[in-house]
């Protein structure tokens, strides 16, 4: 069997696998719409590849994923170099996240966390940060969802171990979150008042 086909075999065993969950997914994309029409922003992490799903994440809501409609709330919180770096340099990179969230999260705001491992110590602080000052937590992650998912308010687990596999079912979810979003009638503002 080819490195390709192997691949492409474990990927749609996990799509299988995530079956149960697309209520769940379903739920969290009602959830993400709910805080966006009432004016709250959703803030999103994550590390390395996790970091560009927080980023993709973010430039759909702000920008558009398919449709013309109002640009929403959304700060990736990996995107910042001078405040990554600063944060990083006086408060260690474990506060990275953590120390944003404490500065901008609001009461009701979401944060979105990717973690394929679920045991990233900078998100793990940003939930806890994020669960003093009001915010609903959402954790994309993998197999067990490690000590984040214990933290979380809604935890989606990929069930792989396979960073990879991981990573290409977190698109798959955001994904499906935003068509919930997107699908919405943005044709006023008042939504968001």
């Amino acid at each position: 069997m080819s490195l390709v086909t192997k691949d492409y075999q474990a990927l749609k065993a996990c799509i299988d696998v995530i079956e149960p969950q697309l209520s769940l997914i379903e739920t969290t994309g009602e959830l993400v719409l709910n805080r966006l029409t009432k004016g709250h922003t959703l803030f999103a992490c994550g590390n390395g590849g996790s970091a560009t799903d927080s980023m993709h994440l973010c430039e759909e809501l702000v920008g558009r994923y398919r449709g013309d409609r109002c640009p929403l709330p959304a700060v990736s919180l990996n995107t910042d170099t001078s405040v990554l770096t600063c944060i990083s340099n006086d408060y260690g990179f474990v506060a990275i996240f953590s120390r944003q969230i404490q500065a901008l999260g609001k009461s009701n705001d979401i944060l979105v966390g990717f973690s394929t491992s679920g045991n990233s110590e900078n998100i793990a602080l940003a939930f806890e940060t994020a669960k003093k000052k009001g915010l609903t937590t959402i954790l994309l992650t993998g197999e067990t969802g490690g000590k984040i998912k214990g933290l979380a308010d809604h935890s989606i687990l990929i069930p792989s171990q396979n960073t990879a596999r991981i990573q290409e079912l977190h698109t798959f979810v955001l994904h499906a979150c935003l068509e919930i979003v997107e699908n919405h009638n943005w044709s006023s503002l008042k939504d968001r008042e």
